[in-house]
């Protein structure tokens, strides 16, 4: 197993499969489904961006993804950047860490992960098999209990009148051909193969063919048995974002956004007749952004949050669109402007800037004229390497055109890990139980920032 932190540690690979690995992944970039966690450069580049090759050496450095690659009976997995402290990662911290993601994406508001989980299973430290272990664990419950079904039309020859009678079949077809006996029918029908069991079918064989683990073939195999009569069909995630549930079928919409999660971020093809290879992997810079809008959505009241508003430009030809992460609105507040930058800062004395970069701040201020906010916050995640620091610098910029009014910006680190988690207690508790703790120090930490004049009682 080789365990690899964003742009930070180097791990040498097996010579004999090095050029291999680079030529499936570049194959994985390009099958891997075009989604919103791209950039639009990302979208059209043809070279793989997970990993960087060091030819001389044979290593291999991870870019900015997190999850696990399965290649030559070897499984790399892909860390935050954030939970490296220059040592060697063992394998109840990649367990520690993996959890970490799983509350993460917990809140993320394109997922529904089902916070009811018990303790994971405690053989599991690849991040791919543990997200195979919740799919499969709860879509099995689920199906135990119901079944979704739904009507569809359907076509078909009956000896009596059902629904509406085919006329140009019937006719071409039966009548023309002395079978006047049989009506060709068109009617709705209340089947079980519709194409969100497909879609479940679907994703359970390309989870199956990658899985190692034996519980969770057992659960994929159980799915696969349950919808044996199930057309096999080929779907995308954008098919499977556009199937809605009832509100009496929310848990349904779980499911769904499990299968969205992995047709999006997972390619399993057959590669040299073997089909255990398979790439999982996420970009970690937009699971923090996801997070934190899904987190205050969540947890902090009073606040409207607004991802990504579209519609204003830098320009005025409308060329350069401005897309801050968040635009906060307060019940009785102003409207803030907060954007998370998954970048290590530190509180250094020695440097002015905090590791602030100067690009971000030319960022922040070009969204304070444009949306005519003047508050605005940098969010940074807290790390397990360096004096951690919640309140890292307040910057004023005096903007000249417009009448000397002042742009306060802050920048802040927010408590998303916690290295006291105990491994043990994984495997006992709910996931959300284990960051109880966690949840709360974000928590009073957002509303410290959110609200700095609230009177605390």
């Amino acid at each position: 197993m080789i365990n690899l932190f964003e742009y930070q540690n180097k791990e040498t690979f097996p010579e004999q499969h090095f050029e291999n690995l680079e030529v499936f992944l570049d194959a994985v970039w390009n099958k891997r489904e075009k989604s919103t966690y791209y950039s639009e450069e990302e979208n059209r580049e043809e070279v793989q961006h997970f990993l960087q090759f060091l030819h001389k050496n044979k290593e291999l450095k991870s870019n900015k993804f997190v999850g696990v690659i399965h290649f030559e009976n070897q499984t790399i997995n892909l860390l935050p950047k954030i939970f490296y402290d220059g040592t060697e990662a063992e394998e109840n911290d990649v367990k520690v860490i993996n959890s970490h993601i799983l509350w993460w994406l917990s809140y993320c508001r394109k997922l529904k992960f089902p916070n009811y989980l018990s303790g994971l299973n405690a053989q599991q430290s690849d991040f791919f098999e543990i997200l195979i272990y919740l799919f499969s664990k709860y879509t099995k419950e689920l199906l135990n209990s119901s079944v979704f079904q739904k009507y569809v039309d359907v076509e078909n020859e009956l000896s009596f009148v059902k629904g509406r009678i085919n006329f140009d079949e019937y006719i071409n077809q039966n009548l023309a051909r002395g079978r006047n006996h049989k009506v060709n029918c068109t009617y709705d029908s209340f089947e079980m193969d519709n194409e969100f069991n497909q879609c479940i079918k679907y994703v359970s064989k390309m989870l199956l063919s990658a899985s190692k683990d034996q519980q969770n073939r057992r659960n994929l195999n159980d799915i696969l048995f349950i919808f044996d009569e199930v057309t096999d069909c080929y779907i995308t995630s954008e098919q499977c974002k556009k199937i809605q549930f009832n509100p009496l079928l929310s848990d349904f919409e779980t499911v769904r956004d499990y299968c969205v999660l992995f047709l999006e971020n997972s390619v399993s093809f057959n590669y040299k007749n073997d089909l255990k290879l398979f790439a999982f992997l996420l970009p970690m810079e937009y699971v923090f952004e996801d997070f934190i809008y899904g987190f205050i959505d969540k947890e902090i009241d009073n606040v409207n949050p607004k991802g990504q508003a579209k519609g204003t430009y830098l320009d005025e030809a409308k060329a350069f669109g401005l897309k801050p992460d968040l635009i906060l609105e307060f019940a009785d507040y102003k409207t803030i402007i907060a954007d998370t930058k998954y970048k290590m800062v530190y509180a250094d004395g020695a440097d002015a800037k905090n590791g602030i970069s100067q690009t971000d701040l030319y960022q922040m201020v070009g969204y304070a004229i444009r949306f005519g906010i003047t508050d605005i916050k940098l969010l940074y995640p807290n790390t397990c390497k360096g004096e951690n620091c919640s309140e890292l610098k307040t910057i004023s910029i005096i903007d000249e055109l417009a009448q000397q009014q002042a742009i306060t910006i802050k920048a802040h680190q927010l408590p998303i890990m916690d290295q006291s988690i105990s491994i043990e207690n994984l495997h006992k508790i709910k996931l959300s139980d284990c960051f109880k703790d966690l949840k709360d120090k974000l928590k009073a930490r957002l509303q410290e920032i959110l609200f700095p004049f609230q009177t605390k009682i």
